[in-house]
């Protein structure tokens, strides 16, 4: 399986990966290790993806990152965003 996740961060951005691996990606993630994130913890999960094909994942990864993709991403999760303190709703 192949995952696409979003991760809200504690300079009040988001976050957005693919993994084959997520439960350990996401570890890496709050422990630290990720280059990216390292500087930005805590980090809460926001949503989680789940695609049997690998192409429509990375796919879904780079439409979440353009515009449009951020603007959906935020409609489409709207109320966890507000419970995690999302300032650009």
């Amino acid at each position: 399986m192949h995952y696409v996740y979003v991760l809200h961060c504690a300079d009040n951005k988001l976050y957005i990966g693919f993994s084959d691996n997520v439960r350990n990606r996401i570890r890496q993630h709050r422990a630290g290790e990720v280059r990216s994130t390292k500087h930005r913890l805590p980090l809460s999960i926001v949503s989680i993806e789940c695609y049997v094909n690998r192409a429509d994942a990375t796919s879904r990864e780079v439409f979440l990152k353009s515009g449009a993709g951020h603007k959906q991403l935020k409609r489409q999760h709207q109320r966890r965003l507000g419970e995690l303190g999302y300032k650009y709703l």
